[in-house]
């Protein structure tokens, strides 16, 4: 019987040579070109990218034939992309959607297939339900059209759109020092040049193409971004930026080596594009995200949005217009009149305007910030799953005030902290968000956390 090939909150990842095999790439990418050719018949453009993962070539390869034998263009693009940067392409030369062959943050033994629509959005549930019903249907069928494809640079139009958006003579000006760690992955040359042509001093680390990624997953996550501490302290640089597999997500640390987590990077952004932009037309995040970004929209007077995990559903908000800045705890954010997509060059590129024109480190920033609007301390964990417990009534001798159900189960304390329980849809975890406002406190609810679930 076929693997059964599911998209979940941001497409179909698998390990290569077990599930992720060229027969089940040949499945997917059928079932996505009769997507597309439901949606249009003639005429349909679809980008083929990919970061620099072990055959990435080959899988392009491979999706430009099956599109052409549907009568589909492809349009490849030859070198390893950042996902935010072929999430512009889709909507910059108005394709139908954008194969693109990445596992984002995964070990390196791991690759997948995310696909976009129109928009230049992470395809909702409603297509991806479409698509996974056509791999099905598509089994052992093959496509008739003929069909050439046609290549496509998408780094000039992206790096043009962020120059737009970020002041780079203003981090320029400021003398801002930056560290660059794209992680051996696909934002190799976009962070970094983009600086250095405004003047900026920039090194980089991890500069060059590894299919293993050093040997471990490409997340730019605290215990893996010492090399990029180290440089900083050769070069007294003010921050760190770095990125993952696919640039999707965002690392960054502050000038005295500490890590910032997403959690807080996502609040002091929302705070700064109101001070700097005035954008005051909403925030969103996900119902796993701090409550910090909760406080400070009401400090702003600004509508707060909160969704389902899955980047899709703020990406949503953007293309309405209705937020300014969306993020999510898991280090995806995009804001207002960008790519509804996770940009982690973006969130790096911002970060360093927002030191250099504020003048203060992002420690001190935050300090100011839980001044103005109090204190949150963000966690996540995971705990392997055996018997729940689910007493909605009482959580270990503490009032439960508020039950939320957007994504899972959201536990809101009586003095305003809160956990948060979702089912991993890949290993038998539960993945556990805590948020306390201090540091003791947090500790407290992590444990009571763990105990609740667990008889």
């Amino acid at each position: 019987m076929p693997t059964q090939i599911k998209f979940g909150t941001s497409g179909w990842r698998a390990v290569m040579a077990e599930e992720f095999t060229f027969s089940n790439v040949r499945r997917a990418v059928n079932g996505i070109a009769r997507y597309v050719k439901s949606q249009r018949l003639q005429g349909a453009r679809v980008i083929v990218g990919r970061d620099p993962r072990f055959l990435g070539e080959t899988f392009c390869s491979m999706a430009a034939e099956i599109l052409s034998s549907y009568g589909i263009t492809p349009l490849i693009v030859a070198e390893a992309a950042p996902t935010p940067a072929i999430s512009y392409a889709v909507i910059h030369e108005e394709a139908d959607g954008a194969i693109n062959f990445t596992a984002s943050h995964n070990p390196p033994e791991y690759n997948g297939i995310k696909f976009s629509t129109p928009d230049g959005a992470p395809a909702l549930p409603e297509v991806t339900k479409q698509i996974e019903q056509e791999i099905v249907s598509a089994d052992g069928a093959v496509g008739v059209g003929k069909s050439s494809s046609e290549p496509l640079e998408v780094k000039s139009a992206y790096l043009a759109r962020l120059r737009e958006i970020i002041d780079l003579s203003g981090i320029h000006k400021a003398g801002l020092r930056v560290v660059f760690d794209p992680l051996w992955g696909a934002a190799r040359g976009y962070s970094d040049e983009l600086l250095r042509q405004a003047g900026v001093e920039v090194a980089t680390v991890h500069d060059y193409r590894d299919v293993l990624f050093g040997g471990h997953a490409p997340e730019p996550d605290d215990h893996l971004l010492e090399p990029m501490r180290e440089k900083m302290r050769d070069m007294k640089a003010h921050i760190g930026i770095a990125t993952d597999g696919d640039a999707d997500r965002f690392g960054i640390v502050d000038e005295d080596g500490t890590f910032l987590q997403p959690n807080y990077v996502i609040a002091l952004l929302f705070d700064y594009l109101v001070e700097s932009r005035g954008w005051k037309n909403g925030v969103g995040k996900s119902v796993a995200t701090t409550n910090l970004i909760n406080a400070l929209a009401k400090h702003h007077k600004v509508e707060l949005h909160e969704t389902p995990v899955g980047f899709k559903y703020i990406g949503e908000l953007i293309k309405q217009d209705k937020i300014a800045i969306g993020g999510e705890e898991s280090a995806g954010l995009s804001i207002r009149h960008h790519v509804p997509e996770k940009d982690g060059v973006l969130a790096g590129l911002l970060c360093c305007e927002m030191v250099a024109r504020r003048g203060k480190s992002l420690g001190q920033q935050l300090r100011a910030l839980f001044a103005e609007v109090g204190s949150f301390y963000p966690m996540r964990e995971n705990f392997r799953l055996t018997k729940l417990r689910l007493d909605l009534q009482n959580f270990c001798g503490r009032q439960i005030s508020e039950v939320v159900r957007k994504d899972g189960l959201k536990l809101v304390l009586d003095d305003g902290s809160w956990v948060c329980y979702r089912l991993s849809g890949t290993e038998p975890v539960v993945r556990v968000y805590s948020e306390a406002s201090s540091v003791s406190d947090l500790q407290a609810l992590s444990a009571a956390a763990k105990q609740w679930i667990f008889e």
